[in-house]
């Protein structure tokens, strides 16, 4: 798929209702932690922190977690046990953050505030890396985002759990959303509210169908990463690779990797 539109996202919309931004944010944790969505970069971002040499990610635009804990666990069988991550948010959700770090023992913990990905503050180290949201930067502030990584002189990752095909496409509005009425019950921490808006007064599932096919129509090409890698970093200052890393049953993950140079 080649078209890319820049069309709203529910979810980037500041007035949107926090509670119905949270189911879908619980909903997108569960079905990316369930299906392993980012195991086949794992390699990636170890190489990263090895030529970094950093033991901590710091996630951004980190919604509800989604896939942190299997990346967690991925990276510490990798080679690298004193792995940790800290997850930030423009709107941060706090009730599932505590959930994570519980069940991973602190190793994933979270900044109370709100943290703008464009203007990282300084008391947040770490290898930056962005799973399933650099979509929703426009060019301009795509730039700018990973701008400040180089600026920082800090290693980064963009990542989007997606090849951009038409099939995935065709999968947002069947049958994900039938997933999503399934496995609903399921997602911890409950929330009665969840309920109340997926099956009394159907928002949650409506904007998940709306959200996950503007999220594909959004999403950059390697070519594209690679173009606004070359626009925040005109002195070459930093290794870029980009590309498809692939499931062993097909779904694909689109990334954007970059280090100084100097490592």
């Amino acid at each position: 798929m080649r078209l890319r539109l820049r069309l709203f996202e529910f979810e980037d919309l500041s007035w949107f209702p926090a509670v119905v931004r949270a189911g879908m944010m619980d909903y997108l944790r569960f079905m990316i932690t369930a299906l392993g969505t980012y195991r086949p970069i794992v390699p990636l971002l170890a190489e990263a922190l090895r030529r970094t040499g950093q033991t901590h990610l710091l996630e951004l635009g980190a919604g509800a977690g989604g896939g942190t804990e299997t990346v967690l666990a991925a990276l510490r069988a990798q080679g690298h046990p004193a792995a940790t991550i800290t997850l930030t948010d423009l709107y941060p959700q706090p009730a599932a953050w505590a959930d994570i770090s519980r069940r991973t023992a602190g190793a994933i913990s979270a900044e109370p505030g709100p943290v703008d990905a464009l203007a990282v503050p300084e008391h947040l180290p770490g290898l930056r890396v962005i799973f399933s949201a650099f979509h929703h930067f426009p060019p301009t502030a795509a730039v700018a985002l990973l701008r400040d990584a180089v600026r920082a002189g800090t290693g980064i990752g963009v990542f989007e759990g997606a090849g951009k095909h038409w099939g995935e496409l065709l999968l947002a509005g069947t049958a994900l959303p039938v997933a999503q009425l399934l496995l609903t019950p399921f997602f911890r921490p409950f929330r009665f509210s969840r309920l109340v808006f997926t099956y009394l007064v159907p928002i949650i599932p409506l904007c998940t169908i709306w959200d996950g096919a503007v999220s594909l129509l959004r999403m950059y090409s390697p070519a594209e990463l690679l173009a606004l890698a070359s626009l925040a970093d005109p002195a070459g200052c930093y290794h870029w690779q980009t590309g498809k890393k692939s499931h062993w049953w097909g779904p694909q993950v689109t990334y954007l990797v970059g280090w100084p140079a100097a490592a």
